[in-house]
């Protein structure tokens, strides 16, 4: 078996040394439910509003702001349901944007097909960004909520996502944006800078912990829960906390955010070796924008082949790499945001590369030489 040579962080992240020991006690002597009302309980329940205090001190927000949940998709489900369902009678009128994750478009989808709701989906350009004047001409009387995410998890494109939440805010619309990819890639002083009302963070995309994330519902917004039980989360997310997971989220943000555990200049200079050597394979053409990108992000189509073979021909040299979104593996269906950028012949035929902290040259350098030879190998399987 060839070495390993992981490409795909945008999927998930090794756990960092360092979340991995704040999490060992919770998985070991502290192991009481936070909701118990005896001396083994009401320590577990010290520690976690401890950790909920400093995630809202790092988030800059207010310890009630912060909804700890499973990951991303939780936290978007609980986002967009939660609100739309709460703000109905005030309007059925949702915006969101034609390039969203599954997690987003999926629950817009069940709003339009089972509740009645009127769905608007912004195109993107050809970079995969969303036009600020394309979101104020689609806001109506009865619009009441949009979602926009921070940053395209296929191509990498950043959207303009302060401008679309001021837009929103200037019209009354409460804004939800998913920054699953943003947190550890991109610059981050404060969860104001969105200009968002909800805003959704994943831990195990910045060498956090799978099954760890957390919803920022600006006060005093209080949106409908999805999960019933007990009382928890300020009654907004019912279930007993997971604290070995919480406390790997604090500290996956304390460790890697402010100052980012994706090293971007590092790897844009890695990238552009990459798209240098794409360039010059016949038949492939890049999607991921020139500017306006994650740093880490390298995505692109090739005519006459598919992208499964072109994964299974990488995964045999040792290279992991993603056609879209992770959570999409296997499905044979094309790229929903390569065909928002109007690419419908060579949709099915998406690779992503997304780099990380421990990408080496050397690394890109065996991708770029090997490449070749596996397109090549692929459009004579296709």
């Amino acid at each position: 078996m060839p070495r390993t040579i992981y490409f795909d962080y945008n999927a998930t992240t090794p756990l960092d040394a360092t979340v991995r020991a704040a999490m060992l006690p919770f998985l070991d002597n502290i192991w009481g439910n936070p909701s118990s009302v005896h001396h083994v309980g009401r320590k577990a329940r010290a520690l976690l509003d401890d950790a909920r205090d400093r995630t809202a001190k790092f988030l800059g927000a207010k310890p009630s702001e912060i909804i700890f949940t499973s990951g991303g998709t939780e936290a978007n489900n609980l986002a967009i349901f939660g609100t739309a369902r709460m703000l109905k009678p005030k309007g059925q009128h949702i915006i969101t944007s034609a390039i969203e994750h599954h997690a987003v478009l999926h629950c817009f989808d069940y709003l339009e097909k089972k509740e009645g709701f009127t769905v608007t989906r912004l195109p993107v350009d050809a970079q995969g960004r969303v036009s600020p004047e394309d979101l104020r001409k689609a806001i109506r009387p009865d619009t009441t909520f949009v979602s926009i995410m921070a940053a395209n998890n296929e191509i990498g494109t950043i959207q303009p996502v302060a401008e679309l939440g001021a837009i929103c805010r200037e019209r009354g619309v409460i804004f939800h944006t998913d920054a699953v990819q943003w947190f550890g890639k991109e610059p981050f002083e404060n969860i104001h800078q969105f200009n968002a009302d909800l805003v959704s963070v994943c831990a195990h995309k910045f060498h956090g912990p799978k099954g760890a994330g957390l919803l920022y519902i600006k006060s005093p917004l209080h949106p409908d829960p999805i999960f019933f039980g007990g009382g928890h989360e300020n009654e907004r997310r019912a279930g007993t906390e997971n604290l070995a997971a919480i406390f790997g989220l604090v500290a996956a943000l304390e460790n890697g955010v402010k100052t980012p555990i994706f090293p971007a200049a590092k790897l844009k200079e890695l990238s552009v070796k990459l798209i240098s050597a794409i360039e010059k394979i016949d038949g492939c053409e890049m999607v991921s924008p020139k500017e306006h990108c994650l740093a880490n992000t390298v995505a692109f189509v090739v005519r006459g082949a598919d992208s499964i073979a072109l994964l299974a021909g990488l995964d045999v040299e040792g290279i992991c790499a993603s056609s879209g979104s992770a959570c999409s593996a296997g499905s044979l269906e094309p790229s929903h945001v390569v065909l928002a950028l109007g690419k419908l012949d060579s949709a099915n035929s998406l690779v992503r590369f997304s780099l990380g902290r421990d990408s080496t040259a050397a690394e890109v350098d065996f991708v770029c030489a090997a490449l070749p030879e596996i397109i090549r190998r692929a459009k004579l399987g296709g």
